[in-house]
């Protein structure tokens, strides 16, 4: 089975079912980030549950990848979570236990998406009510020493009218892009927020699609990428693809 995935799972998820109504911050999730450096191979998320209800929490583990600018989930039983499901009484804390259980070598970097969802309640629904249930999406990663730094090139086409923005990470160490933004020749800037974008993995394509029409944007001369990166500004020129 193969999950695929988007920039929402970079977020907390809602699901709306029918049940009894509850804040949808209830289920909170310590760190954001799971990042572990061989020869290390375990750690640890903390769970608590701000609620005023139980909660029966699933926590499932997904090999994460990216391949022309698209990314997948697929199950795996390299690394697992301990204990996978539990339930939270209100306002405790429990730790899980994140293990990475194969014996092969790390190579480079795996990426990983710890996967914390709200189960629905069995109970029956209160008419006129709803619950909203929250998933986190934790990236996890397990690395070797010698993995370097990410290396990236930026390529921007323009399809349909939209702008698209490529990175291809040439590095083994994955890239967070956050406060992306591209201007080209004649000044004309595109915005994709102040916020999380997505990641480009180690050695992976990923892409984006501009979120406004791009008609007054020019992709046939050079085109200024700006970010923030793992530790600080990005700031690049990206190779125009004038074949789209």
């Amino acid at each position: 089975m193969v999950v695929k995935s988007s920039s929402a799972l970079a977020l907390a998820a809602a699901l709306l079912l029918g049940s009894w109504p509850a804040r949808a911050d209830a289920l909170q999730v310590q760190p954001a980030l799971v990042d572990v450096v061989a020869p290390q191979a375990a750690s640890t998320i903390t769970l608590h549950n701000a609620g005023s209800t139980p909660s029966t929490i699933q926590i499932r583990v997904f090999r994460w990848s990216q391949s022309n600018g698209d990314e997948s989930l697929t199950p795996t039983e390299d690394v697992v979570a301990s204990p996978p499901a539990i339930t939270l009484a209100p306002g405790v804390d429990y730790v899980v236990r994140i293990v990475r259980v194969t014996k092969q070598p790390v190579v480079a970097e795996e990426a990983y998406r710890l996967l914390v969802d709200e189960l629905p309640d069995a109970g029956p629904a209160r008419s006129g009510t709803v619950k909203l249930l929250v998933r986190h999406s934790i990236p996890v990663f397990f690395g070797s020493p010698q993995r370097g730094q990410p290396a990236v090139d930026w390529t921007v086409s323009k399809q349909n009218g939209r702008v698209l923005v490529s990175a291809h990470n040439l590095g083994k160490k994955r890239l967070r892009i956050s406060a992306l933004s591209l201007r080209d020749a004649g000044g004309h800037k595109i915005s994709f927020g102040n916020g999380l974008v997505g990641y480009a993995l180690g050695q992976s394509t990923m892409q984006w699609t501009a979120p406004v029409k791009g008609r007054k944007f020019a992709t046939n001369g050079s085109v200024s990428v700006s970010a923030e990166g793992n530790d600080g500004a990005i700031n690049a020129v990206a190779a125009v693809d004038s074949g789209q």
